[in-house]
């Protein structure tokens, strides 16, 4: 049982196992349909406050910080709508999704332009992923001391800066810097905005929230692939990068309108402006003083401990965590997607499709995503995520295997191109299903409120590394005179069946729990274990 559990906190365990049975979050707490605790519950959110009370009698007031205090009251008392919230919130996603994308336009012409090898296409595809990789380094610091709003400000700021340059590059190599400063920005941003989202979002939204935020990545993608198509007769590539600039300057101008998340707002003193912000995001129906209770119970446990170092991530209650963010983060690049993100109009034409009906081709695989992104997010919260994840990587291995299968067997040029295209939009289909928008969700759930931003971070460099890695070495893989087209489909075919398996034994599954219910009963489960 909760109460029993003891911490290094002495009787931390305790007072926490007494406090969630009184809130309805321990294991006698009444569920509503979805999983979640029921709000409805007689007399429980009276207990709960109660309970914190006690819990927290001799706990110090937490000091107001100046430099961010007035900034943030302003902005946590707007009237702002739910729906305005998640939609700036989201919106970084679609600078993610469409310097992404919009390589796959770029390749084919300033491959002519400037004569690039296998190597030289990898490395300017793979450069975006470098920067991010820098960008996420930074991202917890960031976090920690502005706030999720604001780092996804300098993250837009980022990305404006590197697009202007990359639409003026003169040269290869002054493209790639460009797409450095670029990838910093959508590091910072990837690694920030599900962080955002999850923290703004009651828990029987978090999901879809989440996925919300796949849904602007792959709208981002869809918009490269139909502004490559649309600009493909002219060849005028500069003007495909110049078009991240648009979502950058719409995000930047939104976010000067939203609030600050209520647990950063908590954990820097700011209690009413957090009240505010749970209000205007969970809705008329919240219990404010519960939520604000729960969170103020995680940052007095964290409070105990020393402050945040990445070395607390692999203390033996945030270790088995970290081993999942991680298996998210690497499985998600690891089963192919960027390939084909990146690469799939340059397989085309080297099929024997014309360079506008290879760009055409992307677009159909830009929709695909779309369409089947947004399904994810009615079925979430309902289907759970674990079973996502499991079913994506039997269809992804089916169709990568009958992708190996089309290269290598197929000889009729129009027959092949039809019949890959066919197969990698299946292959989508199951990628956006699993590992696309839940491994966003996952990843931003599954670490403590204390290490949150540094286990995000550290997710997304790795996350950025393996795309880089991916990014890098499929037009070297694929060549004919190495694996091939259809080696390297039956190459990450294996892959996905590792992935399937580690995925079945050590990915837990999250639904309908709030992120504080996870991380206590994390807590529990691992000091449960070592008295065992």
């Amino acid at each position: 049982m909760y109460g029993e559990v003891r911490t290094g906190a002495g009787q931390a365990g305790t007072r926490r196992g007494k406090a969630l049975r009184g809130g309805g979050f321990g294991r006698s707490a009444v569920l509503d349909q979805s999983g979640s605790p029921c709000p409805s519950t007689p007399t429980r959110p009276a207990r709960t406050a109660l309970a914190f009370r006690s819990a927290d009698q001799d706990r110090p007031a937490i000091p107001e910080r100046d430099g961010s205090a007035m900034t943030q009251t302003a902005a946590a008392r707007r009237p702002i709508g739910r729906t305005t919230l998640y939609f700036f919130g989201a919106l970084g996603g679609i600078l993610f999704g469409y310097d992404l994308g919009v390589i796959s336009g770029v390749l084919p012409f300033i491959g002519k332009l400037w004569g690039l090898s296998g190597w030289d296409k990898g490395v300017i595809t793979a450069s975006i992923s470098i920067g991010a990789i820098v960008g996420a380094s930074f991202s917890s610091r960031l976090n920690e001391k502005l706030g999720r709003r604001r780092t996804i400000m300098v993250a837009a700021v980022v990305v404006i800066i590197g697009t202007i340059a990359a639409t003026f590059s003169p040269t290869f190599a002054l493209l790639i810097v460009s797409r450095l400063v670029i990838g910093v920005g959508i590091g910072l941003s990837s690694s920030t905005v599900p962080t955002y989202l999850s923290e703004l979002a009651p828990a029987r939204l978090r999901g879809a929230m989440g996925a919300l935020n796949q849904i602007f990545i792959v709208l981002g993608i869809l918009i490269a692939f139909l502004v490559s198509y649309g600009l493909g007769t002219s060849g005028n590539w500069r003007l495909m990068f110049a078009g991240a600039i648009v979502p950058a300057v719409i995000l930047l101008a939104g976010l000067g309108f939203l609030p600050e998340t209520p647990r950063w707002l908590v954990a820097n003193g700011q209690e009413e402006q957090a009240r505010a912000v749970l209000l205007s995001s969970h809705g008329g129906g919240v219990n404010v003083d519960e939520e604000i209770g729960t969170i103020r119970e995680v940052i007095r446990l964290d409070s105990e401990s020393a402050k945040t170092r990445f070395r607390d991530l692999l203390t033996p209650t945030v270790r088995p965590m970290l081993v999942v963010a991680l298996l998210l983060a690497m499985g998600q690049q690891f089963s192919g997607v960027n390939a084909v993100n990146a690469y799939f109009p340059t397989m085309l034409i080297g099929l024997g499709f014309a360079t506008q009906a290879a760009l055409l081709s992307g677009v159909l695989l830009g929709v695909t995503k779309f369409l089947f992104t947004a399904w994810v997010v009615f079925v979430v919260d309902r289907w759970g995520r674990k079973p996502l994840l499991l079913i994506g990587n039997v269809l992804m291995v089916l169709t990568l295997v009958a992708a190996g299968f089309i290269v290598l067997e197929v000889h009729d040029t129009a027959t092949k191109g039809i019949l890959m295209l066919v197969a990698m939009v299946l292959y989508l289909v199951g990628y956006e299903l699993g590992w696309g928008a839940v491994v966003w969700v996952m990843m931003a759930e599954v670490f403590p409120l204390k290490v949150r931003a540094a286990g995000m971070g550290v997710s997304s460099v790795v996350l950025w590394a393996a795309t880089g890695i991916i990014s890098a070495v499929f037009p070297i893989i694929s060549d004919p005179g190495a694996l091939g087209l259809g080696g390297s489909m039956f190459l990450f075919a294996g892959i996905n069946v590792v992935l399937f398996f580690l995925t079945k034994w050590l990915v837990p599954e999250t639904k309908g729990r709030s992120l504080e219910e996870i991380e206590l009963d994390l807590r529990g489960r691992t000091h449960s274990k070592a008295r065992a």
